[in-house]
């Protein structure tokens, strides 16, 4: 019974992982599967909402502070009663309350810098979350384009074989008749089973190349995914004419993360001025009311026909409303004399940090025109490389079409037809990454210049 059972089980779950169909992924959504997935783009845009937050923040610091307090005391024992100028064991309750605020006139414009400070930092996050866009976008196309370089490479290496079996069917013929000696079927048995062993190759290399694929767009790895091999056009193959110092300065305007680089010199230039303040007074504006009650609180009358004297309790609401209630409004200066040089540290620190933020602007345009230019170069050869295979091609072409009609009517040797075959393997390969290549330096440039977009 439980034989039977396990083998139903496992013949389920065969039928279940034959009948999952493979699904299809095109580069366009292979972009868009990582821009919606990728957990990085996503922290960065959360952390958009720390940026916004910091900004709010410091626009709320220039509105004044409110306080409300209410408090009640239960106090028993010997107390002095000015009433009968002597000591008597009571018991007494008091409440008490206020409200009241504050708000800064002036700080050394402190608030104010501080304000921009947090606008700038948010606009230079922004900046970075677009180019961290345009890297996902770029790694996306980067793991593409190796899947379909894969995929191109194991179907050349597929039909290297299938030629080497009828070449070795083609030998085994002609030593059967004893036109060829044995030797040159085991050349052939050799060459079939090298030719297989690249074939395995080429599959792990693909199968790596799409599990990275497969986690830069943050699906489920343990579904089955065709990915579709973009059309070449004609036109895209053609050279275009670029000029070095037009890239350069074309980068130099569109780069986000050099606007971020720029954005933080504007940001450690309002910390500065922020340290700076803490040397200026601080005036502050003070108001608050308060009101107390006290059930020990009496109202003394005196009745002018007999001169007697009574006191009454007064209630909690004419006491807390109207006799016990009070007012205050001022002001306070705070000069700063000696802080054990805080704010002289904290000074030199914001100027140290100006000074990073201006060399990392030099460093980050330096990186820029080098990105630039080996992109420029790259491009220029790839072109080249274009030009070149498509000769070796049809060269390669030729000479293995000759060799193997040559050798069918015994003119050429095993020799000579295997080597034309592994020229003509070699040509078609190389082809074909020069041709991705080719588009995929041109996208590659205009990611270096911040132009990428997810339209590819």
């Amino acid at each position: 019974m439980r034989f039977t059972l396990l083998v139903t089980l496992i013949f389920g779950l065969t039928v279940a992982g034959q009948s999952q169909q493979a699904q299809t992924i095109t580069l366009q959504q292979a972009i868009d599967l990582a821009l919606e997935n990728n957990p990085a783009l996503k922290q960065a845009e959360n952390n958009m909402g720390i940026q916004d937050a910091n900004v709010r923040s410091a626009q709320l610091d220039f509105l004044p502070n409110l306080n409300a307090n209410f408090g009640g005391t239960r106090r028993t024992g010997r107390q002095f009663v000015q009433e009968t100028l002597q000591f008597d064991d009571f018991t007494t309750n008091t409440m008490n309350g206020s409200i009241g605020g504050s708000v800064v006139i002036f700080d050394g414009l402190r608030n104010i810098n501080n304000l921009r400070a947090t606008q700038s930092a948010r606009l230079s996050a922004e900046e970075m979350l677009e180019r961290q866009r345009e890297n996902v976008i770029f790694n996306t196309a980067v793991a593409y384009l190796n899947v379909i370089l894969g995929e191109e490479l194991l179907t050349i290496a597929q039909e290297n074989l299938e030629s080497s079996r009828q070449q070795l069917e083609q030998i085994q013929a002609q030593v059967e008749v004893g036109m060829r000696p044995l030797v040159d079927q085991y050349n052939q048995e050799a060459l079939v089973a090298r030719n297989e062993f690249e074939i395995v190759q080429q599959e792990n290399s693909l199968n790596i190349n799409k599990l990275q694929l497969v986690r830069i767009m943050a699906v489920d790895p343990l579904q089955e995914y065709e990915f579709e091999i973009p059309e070449v056009r004609d036109q895209s193959l053609v050279q275009q004419d670029f000029d070095l110092a037009e890239l350069v300065e074309q980068a130099m305007e569109t780069r986000r993360d050099l606007r971020s680089t720029e954005i933080e010199i504007t940001n450690a230039s309002q910390n500065l001025r922020i340290a700076r303040g803490a040397y200026l007074p601080t005036v502050s504006l003070s108001a608050s009311l308060s009101s107390g009650y006290s059930d020990q609180f009496r109202e003394t009358t005196l009745d002018p026909n007999t001169g007697a004297i009574t006191r009454q309790t007064v209630d909690f609401l004419e006491q807390f409303s109207d006799r016990n209630r009070s007012r205050s409004l001022g002001f306070s200066i705070q000069v700063p004399i000696f802080n054990r040089f805080n704010t002289t540290r904290q000074v030199q620190i914001g100027q140290i940090q100006y000074k990073n933020a201006v060399l990392e602007l030099e460093t980050k345009r330096l990186e820029i025109f080098q990105e630039v230019r080996q992109a420029y170069n790259d491009y220029t050869a790839a072109a080249k490389q274009l030009e070149t295979t498509e000769r070796s091609l049809i060269a390669a072409t030729k000479a293995f079409e000759t060799e193997q009609e040559r050798f069918r009517v015994g003119a050429s040797t095993l020799i000579e037809l295997t080597q034309a075959q592994a020229e003509f393997v070699s040509a078609s390969s190389n082809r074909v990454q020069a041709v991705y290549r080719f588009v995929f330096q041109e996208k590659l440039l205009e990611y270096y210049l911040g132009r990428i977009s997810t339209e590819l």
